[in-house]
Formats: structure tokens, C-alpha cells, sequence
């Protein structure tokens, strides 16, 4: 068969992939059956047929009746529901009415914190080109990017968003930028030269993929995948493929929930059956008093107050640049043992810098960040001005006029480039040098230009002057070194070492710098235009420039915080293995840099062990940023990783917590994300660390407050039961003082500030209970102290012949003014509240007793709420009686506390650090 046909082209590369990116350039036109003067129309529907629309096939979505109907799949949800049905078949209207409204607020609440659905592959889909120019017929047409087949020529030029994966024929001066697809900091030059089949995907000079963004030069290529075969929906799927896990605490609260659950179960069937068969009382009455049991226990109130408490550090943490997308993942951050962190714009600026000058002269550090036009020239120790320099003028012109980029500010004030990165940052220290761009282009208007390619490897730009001509030439080191015979020096042109010369290369490339050289030459006898093959040699080097994507100095102290904490952070790039090693060095991650390529040779094991010892990671994909990922997660740590592009997406996903670069991110990754970050700082992943671990710490505090009150509850009907008195408490009176607790004493621990020493405590283990053993054996004094005195005063009021709803108000205040003295209590888990701090110290606390004694309050005096839950007025002495019994709980529980301070001083069961301010 004759492999040129354009009749008869093989199957698409969704389904016969083969190596294009090792295939020559000829070779692939013929396997994809491409004519010289493209596709025939009739040629390309064929094939539009047959491979489908060139867009990613979007995932299946869950409605949003669906997500609200998951809200109660819940085992302890599931108990309360059987309760409202027996108390509904039961004919308690009222109290199976109570019970529905508490299990639908608790659903909508979690429906609209989970409203935002996934989006990552919607915006990965987004980022597709909606045209493209194509050779059909042997003419040049723009058609809808999702019409491109196999086999299409596609016509590439500056500012383009390539539309699929291209095999290149012919390129000029192009220059892609990948970074949002590879990590590469910088755009990557072109050309149509096949490569080994095992080339890194950002080695691949010859191919441009989908959804890259064209920097520089023009191009045609030759589409081999489209859609899903794509490199980007490789990367979709990838996606798509990956579980998202859940956080600590939800897994912790879930297997606390079976628990819980089967304890209830087992109480309330042991409660029905010791009351109908031993002590003879009737089925129905032990119906509602095991429906009362099954309610007072199930801590309904906990889902909207962990919520709300969430959502509060979801404030907290927008505040410091931290934006979290889902909810749970607030809790997360205080839990992470290792952040994985993308190079490129997070630990660095994202933005090219000259940092060193290098000239025959003398060696030159520059100040300043990214593209900003300000900074100083330092010899030593010494600030210099250039244009005292003679040789550093001479050099910083070349780098203005051998350029084809612009500085502007955006609407924030930035300053940003239009055009290749490079030559932005050669702009950026021209105008630090004191030229202006304007007067230097007039004065020297450019005449001729060879733009940067990779086969010649140098860009030159022809200039005339009032003297006569001046040629500036700047590329690769080692490309102009052979091209220059004389170096510029203080006194003139001086011969060339060119040896000594890459020695310097070398110290700069050490560095992480990305060296440049510029030389020029001066010619009045020029009068032509430029060509490459007349441009072998004669230049003039004016010197090296060193440029580097800088560390962010804050991204450097935040490390060194993390590390202090406890926390391991691992830099995983997509970069060169040199210079993520020196910018390794910069934050103090030690060892040499394990490339992709030798983590594709490691099984899992080894890959475990490489992932835990090693603290740099280069030449990366998205398939190895998410198995590092999984093996650090083998490895029971709790792991967080940050990343900008749509490479990153998939191990952002997988990760306890993912985050995204909110300024320089890709849609894909930041919906793929957890958490953004509008700062786009490393720095503020440190402070939400920080934020996060007080968020627990007060969500910790939440479960101690609410779940002795629930036991409390339940273990005073069980008392009635077993001693055979009247419940002294009614379900609906119990519902009552579970969600009205919970919204108001329960919330404001929430608001706690963060401990002393936050953190200088190791990170949390994934395997911690939420509540230790001496946590428990308090709930269990709590909830005894709480009974007796609720218990006591019902029996109190009714020895003296009081009817029983006056009794029964006397429990349930009696059960509510105790929960209020525990709260005081509860603001330090293992410290002394008898202080000022700890008794007056925070406000939302007072705030939250003064609206519980109000709605108490209106329960006891007001006839709606007395007709709706059976209340009676209570007398002032009543009320006196019943604080001093709340004082007594607060008094006991300190002791308490303060008695496992002393006994168990040496072996605390919570982390160093975890006590209240002034409350030791």
C-alpha cells in the first residue's frame, strides 16, 4: 500500500498512538495521509466522522437534587429519621415535626456548602482554541478549532493558542510557552527535528501541544491528536481518574458515627426492652422514652455547628490570602506533614530576573523583582551607576535594542511583559541602567533583524546610528563565544579567553542561572540586510548576563517556618534538574534532584522510599507528581501540594488538600484545587497551616462541649427509665436543647484565637483520636454532673407535688445553665480558666450566653413556646438554686483538670502547645 495516499489514511492516533515527537517530519505527513496542500473538504468530515470533534469529553455531573438527597447518607441521620417515623406513627405530631425540621436544615446547609461542583475538566476544556488557521483544498482558512482531524496543516503564529497536538513541519523564530503543561519557567524554542522516543515531554522540540500558548514566531504543523488523544486529555483523564480523598476529621467523625451509632441502637433496645419486659410499663410510653433516648444522644446540632465553625475559618483564612473552595479542607491544612511544592511561581516569582552581569570589567549583582524597572547594580558590597560603567552601558543597550519585548502595568499596578520572557527581563535591566526605550530607538532605529532560532541558537538585530551601523547579537554562551573573537574591556576591545569565558558560564549555570551572552559589532561598511550564513564571526563580546526566576524572600522564612513545625517540604518541578537543585540549595532542601526520568526505573517501594528521603524532584509529569503523591500518602502523611498549571491538576486533586496559584494559575488547577491562593506566596500556605491547626484545635473543643450534653440528655431518660420515675425530659424538649445549644454556646468556640505555640508542634498524626482517653473519662464526669443536677431538681419539684411541666422546665434549665458553666471549661482543654483571660478574655462567648438565657428565657415565660413544648413560668429562687448547682459543675470540672495536670504532666496526652493564653 503506498504510505503517501492521501485516499487512504491510517486510523486515528486515539487508536493507533504512535511516537510522533521520534517520527521526521516527512514520515508523519505520510502516515497521516497529509497532502501538500492539506486536507480535501470532503477528506476532513470523513475524518471528523470517524474521530469526532477535536474538545474533551466532558464527565458525567450530579444534580443538584442528587447532592442534596446525599446529605442524608448518614448513619446517625438514618437514626433520626427512624425516630421522627415511630414518633409520626405514634401520632406525636409536633415532636415528629421537630424532628423533620432538624434533619432538613441539617441536609440544605450541606447542599449549599457542596453546591460548586467540580469544574476542573469543564476548565481544562475551556482552555481550547476556538479557531484555527488550516491549509484546506490548498488554501489558508480559519475554521472552529473543534473541526481540526488528524492529518490537518495548522498555521501557527505569535500570540496563538496552539488548538491541538502539532507535529511541526516548519518553524521560524518560534518559541512556545508550556509552562501551564510542563513547569518550564521560561518559553521553550522550537524546530522540526525528531527526538529519542523516551524524550521528556518538555524536551520535545518538535512537537507543539494543545492549549500551549505561541510566545514567539510563526509555524506550521500537522495535527496528530485531537480531543481526548490529546497530550491535555491525557491529562483529563488522569484527571478524571483520580479519587478525592476525604479529610482527617470527616474520616475520624465517620468511624465516630458508626460507633455512636451502634451504642445508641444498643442502649435504646436494652432501655424499651428493660422497661416493657421487667418493670411491665406500657409499649407505647417506652416507644417515646427509647425515641427520646435515640434523639437525646444523636448530636444533630454537631453537622451545622462544624459547619458554621468552618466556615468561620474559611473568613479567617480569605483574610490572609488563603481561599478555600471546599469546606472540609479547612481542617486539612492543620493536619499536613508534607506540603509538595511546585518551583515556578510559588517558591519563585514566576517571573525572569538578570540577577548577575558578568563583563570583562567586573562582575555586577542587580537588585530588584521580576519586571520592575528599579533596582541598583552592586560591585561587592558597592552600588555602582552604570553609565560610570562604560562596558555595563555598553551591555545594557544591546539588551534593550536586541529585543522584541514591551513592559507595561496591568489595571493592579504589576508590571508584566508582552512577549518573550527573556527579553522582558533584558528590558527590565536596560531601564534599571537608566536607558529609555523610546529616546535609545530613535536614536539607533533598527534596520534589520535575524530572529532567535534554535538551529543558529542567537537573535541579531542591525541598527543604524549617526556614525554608520552597529549590529547587537545576543543567544547561547557557547553559540557566540565561537562567534567572537574580542571582548570589550575598560580600555577597549582585548583578546578573548574563550575558555575562561565558559568557565564563568559554568559558576553561573551552577547557580540555577540561565546564562546569556550579548556582543556587538560595529560596521560602517554594512549597508545590506542580515543574514545568518554571513554572520561566522567578528563580533565583540560585551559580556554574560546570569537570569534566574527568584526564590520569593517570604517563600524562603515560610519554609524555614514549616520545617520548624514539623512539616517536610518537597519541591517537585517540571524544570531542569541544575537549577532546581540551586533553588533547592536557596530553601534549604538538601540532596541531589531525582529527575522523572529515574523515577519512571523505581517500583513502588523504592519509590516510597525515594519520596520520603529526597526533598527535590525535576523534569517532572503529571504522572509523577501524582504517584509521589500516593507514596507519601502510603506512607500515612497527611500531604498538601501546590501547582499553577494544567499538569499539576491531577496531584492537586489527589491530594489531602490541593493549591492552586490564584494570580498565575490555570483555571483547571485551581478548580481541581481545595484551596487557592490569591497571592500566589507560599508564605500564605504557612499562615493558613497556622490557620488551619487553630481550626481544629476549636473544632476539637466543639465535639468536648456538645457530646457530654447529648450524653447528659440521654443518660437522665435512661435514669428515669431504670429507676421507673416520669421522663423528666420530653423528645422535643430535648431537640431543643441539642440545636439551641449547639447554634449559640456550642458555636462560639469557634472563635477561639490560636494557642501558644501553634506552631512549634509536630503535625498531627493521621491516627490521632479526636478525643483522647482523658478527654473521655471528662465527658463522662461532665455528664454525670449534668444529670444530677437536671434529674435532681425534676425530682426535687415534683417530691413537692409541683405539676409536671413545672418540673420538667426545672431539668431542662437546670441541664442548660450546667451546659453554660461547662463552656467556660471547654475554652482550655487541659489550662485553668480561673483567670480573667479565661473567664472574660473572649467576647463571642459572653455574646452566645446572653442569647442562650434569652431563648431560655422565652422557653420558660413565653405561651407559644410553653403550649409547643410543655413549659411552666419558674420563680427567682428557682433560678438562684439552679446557678449555684451550675457553679459546682464548673468548680468540679476544674479540679478535675487541675488534677491531670499533676498526675500526668510528664505524659500529656495532647501536643506541646495545645493550652489557652495565661491559662497554665
Amino acid at each position: 500500500m503506498d504510505r503517501h495516499a492521501p485516499a487512504a489514511p491510517p486510523q486515528p492516533t486515539s487508536i493507533v498512538p504512535l511516537p510522533w515527537h521520534a517520527q521526521p517530519a516527512a514520515d508523519t505527513l505520510a502516515a497521516l495521509g497529509s497532502p501538500e496542500g492539506g486536507l480535501s473538504a470532503a477528506e476532513a468530515r470523513a475524518r471528523l466522522e470517524r474521530v469526532g470533534p477535536n474538545r474533551l469529553t466532558p464527565p458525567p455531573r450530579r444534580s443538584a437534587l442528587r447532592r442534596f438527597a446525599a446529605q442524608f447518607d448518614n448513619i446517625l441521620i438514618y437514626v433520626l429519621i427512624a425516630s421522627g417515623l415511630v414518633t409520626l406513627a405514634l401520632g406525636e405530631l409536633v415532636d415528629a415535626a421537630v424532628i423533620a425540621g432538624v434533619v432538613l436544615i441539617n441536609a440544605l446547609i450541606g447542599a449549599v456548602q457542596e453546591g460548586k461542583a467540580e469544574q476542573a475538566l469543564d476548565a481544562i476544556r475551556g482552555m481550547l482554541s476556538p479557531q484555527a488557521i488550516v491549509l484546506r483544498g490548498g488554501r489558508r482558512i480559519t475554521v472552529p478549532a473543534d473541526e481540526l482531524v488528524p492529518g490537518d496543516r495548522v498555521a501557527l503564529s505569535s500570540g496563538d493558542r496552539v488548538p491541538a497536538d502539532l507535529r511541526l513541519i516548519h518553524a521560524r523564530g518560534l518559541r512556545v510557552q508550556e509552562a501551564a503543561l510542563t513547569g518550564e519557567s521560561v518559553p521553550v524554542a522550537k524546530n522540526t527535528d525528531a527526538v529519542d522516543p523516551a524524550t521528556p515531554l518538555a524536551e520535545r522540540t518538535g512537537m507543539a501541544y494543545s492549549a500551549t500558548l505561541v510566545a514567539q514566531g510563526q509555524a506550521v504543523g500537522v495535527v496528530v491528536a485531537t480531543g481526548d488523544a490529546t497530550e491535555l486529555g491525557r491529562i483529563g483523564r488522569l484527571l478524571a481518574g483520580v479519587e478525592t480523598l476525604t479529610t482527617p476529621l470527616l474520616a475520624r467523625m465517620a468511624v465516630f458515627g458508626r460507633w455512636l451509632t451502634a451504642g445508641i441502637l444498643v442502649l435504646t433496645a436494652l432501655t424499651f426492652l428493660y422497661g416493657t419486659l421487667l418493670r411491665g410499663e406500657p409499649w407505647a410510653e417506652m416507644v417515646m422514652a427509647a425515641v427520646g433516648l435515640a434523639v437525646a444522644a444523636i448530636p444533630e446540632g454537631l453537622p451545622a455547628v462544624m459547619t458554621i465553625a468552618l466556615a468561620i475559618g474559611v473568613t479567617r483564612l480569605a483574610r490572609r490570602n488563603a481561599i478555600i473552595r471546599r469546606l472540609p479542607a479547612v481542617e486539612t491544612l492543620g493536619s499536613v506533614g508534607v506540603i509538595c511544592s511546585d518551583k515556578t511561581g510559588t517558591l519563585t516569582r514566576n517571573e525572569l530576573t538578570v540577577q548577575t552581569v558578568v563583563t570583562a570589567a567586573a562582575d555586577y549583582a542587580v537588585t530588584g523583582d521580576g519586571y520592575r524597572p528599579e533596582g541598583d547594580f552592586r560591585r561587592g558590597a558597592e552600588a555602582v551607576e552604570p553609565f560610570g560603567e562604560p562596558v555595563l552601558a555598553d551591555l545594557a543597550r544591546a539588551a534593550l535594542l536586541c529585543n522584541d519585548a514591551a513592559l507595561h502595568r496591568d489595571e493592579s499596578g504589576d508590571w508584566t511583559v508582552s512577549g518573550d520572557p527573556t527579553d522582558g527581563a533584558l528590558l527590565a535591566l536596560a531601564r534599571k541602567a537608566g536607558l529609555d526605550p523610546a529616546a535609545e530607538a530613535a536614536a539607533h532605529p533598527r534596520v534589520d533583524v535575524i530572529p532567535f532560532e534554535s538551529e543558529h541558537k542567537f537573535m541579531a538585530t542591525l541598527h543604524r546610528t549617526s556614525g554608520g551601523w552597529v549590529l547587537y547579537v545576543k543567544g547561547a554562551p557557547e553559540r557566540l563565544l565561537a562567534l567572537c573573537d574580542r571582548v570589550l574591556g575598560p580600555g577597549g576591545p582585548e583578546a578573548l579567553d574563550a575558555a575562561a569565558w565558559l568557565a564563568r558560564v559554568d559558576a553561573l549555570a551552577a547557580e540555577g542561572q540561565r546564562v546569556l551572552a550579548l556582543a556587538v559589532q560595529t560596521d560602517p561598511s554594512v549597508t545590506g540586510g542580515l543574514s545568518v550564513e554571513e554572520l561566522d564571526g567578528g563580533l565583540t563580546l560585551l559580556g554574560l548576563c546570569g537570569l534566574i526566576d527568584p526564590p520569593r524572600e517570604e517563600a524562603i522564612a515560610a519554609v524555614r517556618r514549616c520545617q520548624a513545625a514539623g512539616i517536610r517540604v518537597k519541591m517537585i518541578t517540571g524544570d531542569h534538574a541544575g537549577t532546581a537543585q540551586a533553588i533547592g540549595r536557596r530553601f534549604g532542601l538538601s540532596g541531589p534532584a531525582v529527575t522523572g526520568a529515574e523515577l519512571d526505573g523505581l517500583d513502588d517501594e523504592a519509590l516510597g522510599a525515594v519520596a520520603r528521603d529526597r526533598d527535590v524532584f525535576a523534569r517532572t509529569a503529571p504522572e509523577h507528581k501524582l504517584r509521589l503523591v500516593q507514596a507519601l500518602q502510603a506512607a500515612r502523611q497527611t500531604v498538601a501540594m501546590t501547582g499553577d498549571g494544567v499538569n499539576d491538576a491531577p496531584a492537586l486533586k489527589r491530594a489531602d488538600i490541593g493549591i492552586a496559584m490564584g494570580h498565575k494559575g490555570t483555571e483547571a488547577a485551581k478548580e481541581a484545587a481545595a484551596m487557592v491562593l490569591a497571592d500566589d506566596n507560599f508564605a500564605s500556605i504557612a499562615r493558613a497551616v497556622e490557620e488551619g491547626r487553630t481550626i481544629y484545635d476549636n473544632l476539637r473543643k466543639t465535639i468536648l462541649f456538645l457530646l457530654p450534653t447529648n450524653g447528659a440528655q440521654a443518660l437522665v431518660i435512661m435514669v428515669a427509665v431504670l429507676s421507673g420515675y416520669t421522663l423528666p425530659i420530653t423528645p422535643v424538649q430535648i431537640l431543643w436543647v441539642n440545636m439551641v445549644t449547639a447554634v449559640t454556646l456550642g458555636l462560639a468556640l469557634a472563635f477561639e484565637p490560636p494557642e501558644p505555640g501553634v506552631m512549634d508542634r509536630p503535625p498531627r498524626p493521621p491516627a490521632e483520636p479526636i478525643l483522647p482517653p482523658v478527654l473521655i473519662a471528662r465527658m463522662v464526669l461532665v455528664m454525670a454532673l449534668l444529670v444530677a443536677a437536671s434529674f435532681g431538681f425534676f425530682r426535687l419539684h415534683e417530691g413537692h407535688g409541683d405539676p409536671p411541666e413545672v418540673a420538667s422546665t426545672m431539668a431542662v434549665n437546670a441541664l442548660v445553665l450546667g451546659e453554660i458553666a461547662f463552656l467556660f471549661n471547654a475554652r482550655s482543654i487541659s489550662g485553668s480558666v480561673l483567670n480573667r483571660a479565661g473567664l472574660f478574655g473572649s467576647r463571642p462567648v459572653w455574646i452566645s450566653i446572653a442569647l442562650m438565657l434569652a431563648l431560655q428565657l422565652a422557653f420558660t415565660y413565653a405561651p407559644p413556646l410553653q403550649r409547643l413544648f410543655g413549659t411552666a413560668p419558674a420563680g427567682a429562687a428557682d433560678w438562684a438554686w439552679m446557678a449555684a448547682a451550675a457553679v459546682a459543675v464548673f468548680l468540679v470540672v476544674e479540679a478535675e483538670k487541675a488534677l491531670t495536670r499533676r498526675f500526668r504532666r510528664s505524659e500529656s496526652p495532647l501536643p506541646p502547645g495545645e493550652r489557652v493564653r495565661g491559662r497554665l
